[in-house]
């Protein structure tokens, strides 16, 4: 997770991946929704490359701005939990509530 925060930076961009129907949230074993955003380009083309769920999706990155006044208020609106840097088959990481990932944003 700290890797997540390390290497956005204080002005870097965020990475998520979408297809046609917009950007996923599943739901964890937990029973909650999470949207998945990764650190790097190349983290987010790894999953679509391993995860056969992903596949035909593709990258989209996100100003850091954009992501803090945007995609996290957003997400807290509709409930969501935000997932950094998903990794593995198991598409598995952490997943944060918004706020928690506003708070630890390097400034």
């Amino acid at each position: 997770m700290a890797m997540f925060f390390r290497e956005i930076g204080a002005d870097g961009s965020v990475w998520t991946i979408e297809d046609d129907d917009g950007v996923p949230a599943p739901r964890g074993t937990d029973g909650h929704r999470a949207m998945p955003f990764w650190s790097l380009q190349s983290r987010a083309e790894r999953i679509i490359n391993r995860a056969p769920e992903y596949d035909g999706f593709r990258t989209r990155e996100i100003p850091r701005s954009e992501f803090e006044h945007r995609w996290l208020p957003g997400a807290s609106r509709h409930g969501l939990l935000v997932g950094l840097n998903w990794s593995g088959t198991r598409v598995a990481g952490f997943d944060l509530t918004p706020i928690d990932v506003l708070d630890r944003l390097p400034r």
